[in-house]
């Protein structure tokens, strides 16, 4: 069965790239077994319920083998049809030219990007040690137990991000994870010997990993073994598989294989040589269902254990338990407006700081809420207090020391929130370009992970340009489907939090380093809007300004002076967040900004996106160049961001 259900896989992969005239049979033609052999022997799935809390978890990181994929779960028998594998890249159907969480059943993580899937497969693995830990049976055992697989390749690996995330699996001690390298020493371009020469396996052991290697990628049977001694290892494990790129192709293990369609003359030879009939899409029926009813066999036993498993723990277990069981598994909406900080609005303090403070309350209260920073947690504030911290053989605690690796902790946080998780990861605002790729996976996905930025101005002026963000906001807001908000006080604050909890989506709060005072106009409950007046107009409008984060408070003392000092009447809104706003209706929209209104925006940052509630440039009190080392009054001088600056501009166009 093993040898006619891999030919089976390769024969439906390079079938659907010669229908959609696109796609990768090199790693359908040369990892196959590899993929075979993890879900005929290992995978513990339910195809009826294929989002099974108890589920093993694959992640295929070399997402450009989503056509192998998709053969394997349609051979498997989630519901994929046949008609979706000959329309593979084609819109309608469940076979996207990269793997699509949520889009195809049996699918764990959207990939593509590089590096992405081994990353957040750390996650999940972390995320699964902590539910294993939290939720026991009355005889101690676990409730939840699995293993998260990865399959990855060479371009994986030259990706920096896999080796930060994989460093701190190894610390962490996640013998959960066990990642099988596609190695065939052949990437887009050419030889990996131009490009990618060091000891895998080496590398591997020096982070702490369980290593093995199988130098014939065909031999189900040492596959099989290898992950066997992996699951007992009790670390991380990575089973170097070595492969053929595009085996049996006239172009076998060349770089033309990679991404490039076969011939007919090609796929007719490769179906001669795996003894699959010359026929597009056919499927062998009868070694399907024994594929099947293997799968079947091994994971019905575990499915049906974890069913009455799961009877005994909500029976036997106390209504607290189920409630934090149930805020993982089936959230209820969280009430934040509401919920009492104990904040001294009377102060006067940066928003990172009655952040932390907020943090804190918010991780007693709600528990799927873990997170961590990149080694700033001292600057950031994000350390929850009272809570213990994720360790190698400790993961009771709520606090992830993540180190200097913020574009793996985005990856990471993809990863607890694909098992359940609220998570959060903090860094300062400018470095917020190393996660980039990690937050718009976030997006794709639809993940509700929490990225905290702080340090959000050219106010932390000694540090120089390097630290001081200028393009960021508008980067993060340029990102379909993630909401920023940049809070003006601790009213709204607690505002941007009840939003983002209680959202599906990724979430980026950008917070201040300088210190604010609470405003008396902030109202929590109007975050929500994205929008709304913190100074109306006295006599007569005649004009607006908006405003977000510290420069709220500016804008309002600005008002407030040219309104004495010349009668100028101006509105003040502050927008803590442009994408909600922008979604209010027409009327709401229109009644807040009139047409015809002279409107200005102040932000300590890019003009970029800003240009849609303005004449011109003019009335854009923004900066466009980076910043200076200075002091911070000399920094804002350079930029032409003062007070005093800001103002005169203001009167000017009046």
């Amino acid at each position: 069965m093993d040898n006619k259900t891999i030919s089976n896989i390769k024969s439906l992969g390079i079938d659907m790239i010669d229908q959609a005239g696109s796609g990768h049979p090199g790693i359908v033609l040369g990892a196959a077994p590899l993929i075979y052999t993890v879900y005929a022997r290992h995978m513990n799935i339910n195809t009826v319920d294929p989002t099974w809390i108890c589920r093993d978890r694959f992640v295929l990181s070399a997402g450009h083998g989503s056509a192998m994929l998709y053969a394997t779960l349609y051979l498997a028998g989630f519901n994929i049809s046949l008609d979706d594998l000959k329309n593979f890249r084609r819109v309608g159907y469940k076979t996207p030219g990269h793997p699509e969480f949520g889009h195809t059943p049996g699918v764990d993580m959207t990939t593509g990007p590089l590096g992405q899937g081994i990353a957040s497969a750390v996650g999940m693995a972390i995320g699964e040690k902590i539910l294993e830990n939290k939720f026991k049976l009355s005889d101690g055992k676990p409730l939840i137990n699995y293993n998260v697989y990865a399959l990855v390749g060479d371009g994986d690996l030259m990706e920096g991000v896999s080796y930060e995330a994989c460093s701190l699996a190894g610390t962490l001690n996640l013998d959960n994870l066990i990642v099988l390298y596609d190695s065939n020493n052949i990437s887009l371009d050419g030889d990996t010997s131009n490009t990618f020469t060091e000891n895998v396996i080496e590398r591997f052991n020096a982070m702490g990993w369980h290593t093995e290697k199988v130098l014939n990628g065909t031999n189900v049977e040492d596959i099989d073994k290898a992950i066997n001694r992996s699951k007992k290892s009790g670390k991380p494990s990575l089973i170097e598989v070595k492969t053929i790129i595009g085996n049996g192709s006239v172009n076998a293990g060349k770089n033309i294989v990679h991404g490039k369609c076969l011939s007919k003359e090609d796929i007719r030879s490769v179906k001669r040589g795996l003894d699959i009939k010359d026929e597009p899409f056919y499927v062998d029926v009868n070694n399907m269902n024994k594929f099947r009813n293997q799968i079947v066999e091994r994971s019905a036993r575990k499915y049906e254990l974890w069913a009455r498993n799961y009877r005994e723990f909500m029976n036997n277990s106390s209504e607290e338990v189920i409630e934090v069981f149930n805020s993982f598994f089936n959230p209820k909406k969280i009430d934040i407006i509401n919920t009492d900080f104990n904040l001294d609005k009377g102060i006067k303090e940066a928003t990172r700081v009655t952040n932390g403070k907020i943090m804190t309350t918010i991780s007693k209260n709600i528990h799927n809420f873990i997170g961590g920073s990149a080694d700033l947690s001292s600057s950031t504030n994000t350390y929850l207090k009272d809570m213990q911290d994720i360790k190698d053989n400790h993961y009771f605690g709520k606090n992830i020391w993540f180190g200097v690796r913020e574009h793996s902790m985005g990856s990471i946080l993809n990863g607890l929130a694909l098992s359940g998780f609220k998570p959060f990861g903090s860094t300062f605002l400018t470095f917020s370009d190393y996660m980039k790729p990690a937050i718009r996976l976030s997006a794709l996905m639809n993940l509700p992970v929490n990225y905290i930025f702080t340090h959000d101005s050219i106010n932390i002026g000694p540090d120089g340009p390097t630290h001081q963000p200028i393009e960021q906001l508008a980067m993060l807001r340029s990102t379909p489907n993630l909401m920023v908000f940049r809070p003006a006080d601790a009213n709204e604050l607690i505002g941007c939090w009840d939003v983002m909890l209680n959202s599906s989506g990724p979430n980026a709060l950008v917070l201040s380093r300088q210190d604010v005072r609470t405003l008396p106009s902030t109202v929590p409950e109007y975050v929500k809007y994205g929008a709304y007046p913190v100074r109306k107009e006295r006599k007569q409008l005649h004009g607006i300004i908006i405003a977000t984060g510290t420069e709220v408070f500016t804008s309002l003392l600005i008002a407030e002076q040219l309104y004495n000092e010349i009668g100028l009447d101006l509105r003040v809104i502050s927008m803590p967040c442009q994408e909600l706003f922008l979604m209010q209706q027409e009327r709401f929209k229109n009644s807040l900004i009139p047409g015809g209104i002279k409107t200005i925006v102040v932000e300590a940052g890019s003009s970029f996106g800003w240009y849609r509630f303005v004449i011109n440039e003019k009335y854009l009190m923004t900066i466009d160049k980076f910043g200076i080392s200075g002091t911070k009054g000399e920094v804002e001088n350079y930029c032409n961001f003062t007070f005093e600056q800001i103002k005169e501009r203001i009167r000017k166009l009046f």
